[in-house]
């Protein structure tokens, strides 16, 4: 059994935390500049440039992509063979160490009395337990403008692959310009209520480029991004072609009575940083 440290956690994980709120994935920058060149709107093309432009600012000078730094939203992939005493514990701090040292908007909140926790945390913690000693974490900062435009519908399993892909356009549709596309978007199919929401969360960590490795799956990924890019919503909501730079699809066995479906939107500035101990 290997015994991970609670002190390498919380210091690796503040570092991911500021480092996923200033610098995006490379990935993300490589598709923007290449949904640039193909953006058949003018003013399209110059929301991109401001988007570059901005990413590019804020790794030089330090500085946050967005001032909503979001909600942080952790994947654990926990190691059968690997001990941490009070992990959770570990993790909130180290979320708390890296928005006060990255000098991050701190955005946690009671539901109720809307009293501020002053440390954004408690986080959003998803742990997974898997085979091996290493213990892998991913950092998901969530804004709210993408995240209030999500949404989950309880379909009847008639509704078919069609009634899929009508309710996610919907949504897409719905949001408008409120999630400041262009847009990844996350879909979770099967499972439960909670299950389809997670999946459709976990859906947003898959890097932009790589497609679902079932290829009826990464096919319908591929139809409800050239619909979705088909709406006019464009850059920022100001008309074009790139509402969306993905679509993420990730499934689950669900009930036969059942078909939950669940979409989570999120913004261009696509934030995520993994770690490894």
């Amino acid at each position: 059994m290997r015994q991970i440290e609670q002190k390498d956690i919380i210091d690796k994980l503040a570092e991911a935390v500021e480092k996923a709120c200033k610098v995006l994935p490379k990935e993300v920058l490589e598709t923007f500049k290449t949904a640039r060149e193909e953006e058949p709107s003018s003013l399209g093309k110059k929301v991109f440039d401001i988007l570059l432009k901005n990413a590019s600012l804020a790794q030089k000078e330090n500085l946050p992509i967005c001032q909503d730094t979001g909600i942080a939203v952790i994947f654990v992939e926990l190691g059968e063979e690997v001990k941490v005493k009070n992990l959770y514990e570990a993790i909130n701090q180290g979320v708390a160490k890296g928005y006060e040292k990255g000098l991050l908007r701190k955005s946690v909140a009671d539901p109720l009395t809307r009293k501020n926790t002053r440390t954004n945390t408690p986080a959003i913690i998803h742990l997974e337990i898997v085979p091996g000693d290493k213990l892998k974490i991913t950092v998901l900062p969530k804004g709210c403008g993408s995240e209030n435009m999500s949404a989950l519908k309880m379909l009847p399993p008639s509704a078919g692959i069609s009634g899929i892909k009508d309710f996610v356009i919907d949504t897409v549709k719905n949001a408008g310009p409120n999630p400041c596309p262009p847009i990844i978007v996350g879909v979770g199919i099967g499972g439960t209520f909670e299950k389809a929401a997670f999946l459709a969360k976990k859906a947003l960590i898959r890097p932009i480029g790589k497609s679902h490795h079932i290829e009826k799956i990464a096919e319908l990924e591929k139809e409800l991004l050239a619909e979705i890019n088909t709406l006019g919503i464009g850059p920022l909501g100001f008309g074009g072609k790139y509402t969306a730079l993905a679509v993420h699809i990730e499934t689950f066995p669900t009930h036969i009575a059942s078909l939950p479906v669940a979409v989570n939107i999120q913004c261009h500035a696509a934030r995520v940083k993994t770690l490894e101990i």
